[in-house]
């Protein structure tokens, strides 16, 4: 009975390390395929027009050609766009961090007529696509406020709120945290707001990070509504500065991609540093309802 208990732990055993196996395997792949259209467009950038043309196409670059990066620097204003990108960005993502923070706390915590209402209307909004908020925002903050050729219109709506999401997401995370911490630091005398940042705010700095690495991801990524509201190249960003400088060169690829890979490049750095807390804020967003 022993040998057959003990045989049938080795085979469960087995199977555990073949499963682990193929589980790394398919890790390792899918890896990959996300990892390689970054590296081909560095490799890209690192060679000379007619080596791109070659075929069939080498996997590394013959020559290492990092000067390709200084001749992009010389006509791509990439410091100035990163400085306009990071105008609209540092303001946002601070405002929206704490507008969302401050609602979900109210969500969470605070009763009021009309809470579930509101709740639900918020929840609802994700649904909408962007394109339907588009052109009525436009004409509001165009014709209603006058802001024209602006960067207010991408930075205001963040500090109403702070979106939907960052908003259900930073409730889910109060939610989790137990209401006997407020109600002692109630009985010591503390109000709303001395809860909030005293001890709420201690416990869900991931999910304040991960709030503002998406508040940073979108603005990053939102080429439609810098077209719309940016019209001076001396107030382009990182997208629409890398768009106009790719319709300039046309089928310059070395220098087109060079300036990609320095226009993803801050954004990666970025998500590298807060990547814990990101997983983790996604993580436990759905522990507790």
């Amino acid at each position: 009975m022993n040998e057959f208990a003990n045989g049938k732990l080795k085979s469960k055993k087995r199977y555990i390390q073949t499963m682990n196996i193929i589980t790394l395997v398919a890790v390792i792949f899918i890896a990959f395929l996300v990892l390689f259209p970054i590296w081909w467009i560095f490799r890209t950038s690192l060679m000379t027009n007619p080596e791109i043309y070659k075929f069939p196409p080498s996997l590394f670059p013959p020559n290492w050609l990092f000067s390709n990066y200084e001749k992009t620097l010389e006509v791509f204003k990439f410091w100035k766009y990163l400085w306009n990108t990071m105008l609209i960005i540092v303001p946002a993502c601070l405002g929206g961090t704490l507008t969302a923070t401050l609602c979900g706390y109210a969500f969470a915590r605070l009763r009021f007529r009309g809470k579930q209402l509101i709740w639900t209307l918020c929840v609802g909004s994700m649904l909408l696509p962007t394109m339907v908020t588009l052109i009525p925002l436009y004409i509001g903050w165009t014709r209603g406020v006058g802001l024209h050729d602006s960067y207010l219109p991408l930075i205001l709506p963040y500090f109403c709120g702070g979106g939907a999401f960052n908003i259900f997401l930073i409730r889910q995370f109060i939610i989790s945290i137990p209401r006997e911490l407020d109600q002692a630091a109630t009985i010591d005398g503390a109000g709303y707001f001395r809860i909030l940042f005293n001890i709420i705010v201690p416990v869900i700095k991931p999910a304040m990070i991960v709030v503002a690495l998406f508040i940073f991801i979108g603005l990053w990524n939102d080429l439609l509504q810098q077209m719309i509201y940016i019209n001076s190249s001396d107030k382009f960003t990182i997208a629409l500065g890398l768009t106009n400088f790719k319709g300039q060169l046309k089928s310059d690829w070395s220098m087109t991609m060079a300036a990609t890979c320095m226009s993803f490049a801050p954004g990666v750095i970025f998500y590298l540093i807060g990547q814990k807390y990101f997983v983790e804020g996604i993580t436990m967003t759905g522990i507790k309802n």
